[in-house]
């Protein structure tokens, strides 16, 4: 049996005014919004400070570590694609974990649908206070005059930390040996004591150290200085030109989520960005604003998976 064409029509029109009704019905209950990291650190700290000033909605955080992230990425990713279950995703578990990992549970571009950009945070790369590196130029120097007995420690194996690391290391030419760390605190130590020569990390688990005179700060890994270590130059400031290295986090909900409740998450958290109260709170954890359309957001995350997918297999890391 053929239907006809009015009898289409009608069809089509229903199912946009129940799009259109839905859409404004939305959210008529909490929104959840799964944090892929534990409560406390960088990205479930901005998630909450992001989440606390949308206005419209009641969001319940819910913290979903392991495998860099890709626990609570899935699980986002498996949801009911009716706006009520996003997820933060950031640089690692969107555009590195696809090389890094043997195999994903998930497919970025084909089994999320990206919403916003909402941040984005640069890293630091530090010395000890006592340490003779006062430059980048003084470490590439003392590299390629003794290669590979400069080393490093990261927060572990294919971070962002790490990787970024290892493009500076393509870029100047030299060879540094890494050495990963679980945790911030014993590599922060460890970099104190002069046991390990740098540190790559992030601003805010550096900069107690670096502000109390314990660690130097040698370069920023954005394209523009950071407004708390104005006096520290970028890597690009050091003579490589066009280098960048930042950690972005975005909210992302399941794929074929309606387009009305992603325009209408897109308009309320570009919105909720202006605030100067969250910007200065996302200011204090190192990271700057940075809203986005959803194509805007799919572009990046297309592009990131490309060009970290080149640096993880530059540098050899893997973990299956």
């Amino acid at each position: 049996m053929k239907t006809s064409p009015r009898a289409a029509l009608v069809v089509a029109a229903a199912a946009l005014t129940a799009s259109a009704a839905f859409a404004q019905a939305w959210p008529s209950r909490p929104v959840r919004l799964i944090v892929p990291f534990p409560a406390g650190g960088g990205t479930d700290i901005i998630s909450r400070e992001v989440a606390n000033k949308i206005a419209g909605y009641t969001f319940v955080i819910d913290n979903k570590p392991g495998t860099g992230g890709n626990i609570g990425v899935d699980a986002a990713a498996k949801s009911a694609p009716d706006g009520y279950t996003l997820v933060m995703g950031q640089t690692s578990n969107l555009a590195i974990n696809p090389t890094l990992y043997h195999k994903l549970p998930y497919d970025p571009l084909k089994d999320l649908t990206p919403i916003s950009l909402v941040a984005s945070s640069p890293l630091v790369i530090v010395a000890s206070a006592n340490s003779p590196f006062h430059t980048l130029a003084d470490v590439v120097k003392e590299a390629k005059a003794h290669p590979g007995t400069i080393n490093f420690a990261s927060s572990g194996n294919g971070t962002v930390a790490h990787l970024a690391a290892e493009s500076f290391q393509k870029a100047a030419g030299i060879k540094l040996t890494h050495i990963p760390y679980k945790g911030a605190t014993q590599g922060a130590t460890d970099v104190i004591s002069g046991q390990v020569q740098l540190y790559v990390s992030s601003i805010p688990t550096l900069i107690g150290f670096i502000n109390g005179g314990k660690m130097r700060a040698l370069a920023v890994t954005s394209l523009k200085r950071v407004d708390d270590l104005p006096q520290v130059p970028t890597v690009d400031e050091s003579g490589y030109k066009g280098f960048e290295a930042v950690t972005w986090f975005g909210i992302l909900g399941p794929a074929n989520m309606p387009k009305d409740v992603v325009a209408k998450l897109n308009a309320d958290i570009n919105k909720a960005l202006k605030n100067p109260e969250l910007e200065k709170k996302l200011g204090a954890q190192g990271a700057d604003i940075a809203g986005s359309t959803p194509e805007q957001f799919t572009r990046l995350i297309h592009d990131d998976i490309a060009r970290w997918g080149r640096i993880v297999k530059d540098s050899g890391a893997k973990i299956d």
